[in-house]
């Protein structure tokens, strides 16, 4: 089954794996601490995602080229997108008004794919790992995998 795996860039690293069904597989979010243990771990992460063919980035700099690198040598798709990207698409204005109330409505909306994807409830959250999972559902949407919003995924 062929994956996409989404993630939100930093030394805190949010991933959401989805499979091509659209449905969330698995997030999680790991904080690496420096760059160098970021850029060791990304092999692993990417040989761990089964059936990986796209890579989402979000974000740029220089925590993306190790990403970029790594999907590049194993020849997967990959763009970069920004924040504002995935929130134009998933989230009204009146949600994203500051980054406070646009973190807490990307975490409503996270939980909500979690639970249509049948994962069990996360007793924790991350905001990364929850970014992550809507850095992919913008993803499916855009790539096809999902023809669209689910209405259960609707506010």
């Amino acid at each position: 089954m062929p994956t996409l795996l989404a993630v939100d860039l930093g030394l805190k690293t949010g991933l959401a794996l989805f499979g091509d069904d659209g449905r969330l597989c698995w997030c999680r979010s790991r904080n690496y601490g420096t760059p160098d243990r970021l850029r060791r771990a990304i092999p692993q992460i990417i040989r761990a995602a089964d059936g990986l063919n796209c890579l989402v980035l979000e974000g740029g700099g220089p925590l993306a080229r190790p990403w970029e690198q790594a999907a590049e040598r194993r020849q997967l798709q990959h763009i970069s997108i920004s924040a504002e990207t995935w929130r134009q698409e998933l989230l009204y204005p009146r949600q994203q008004r500051d980054r406070r109330n646009a973190k807490h409505h990307a975490d409503e909306l996270a939980r909500r794919v979690i639970q249509w994807s049948g994962l069990p409830r996360p007793t924790a959250l991350r905001h990364d790992a929850a970014e992550a999972v809507l850095i992919g559902l913008w993803s499916v949407l855009h790539f096809g995998w999902l023809k669209q919003l689910p209405t259960e995924l609707h506010p």
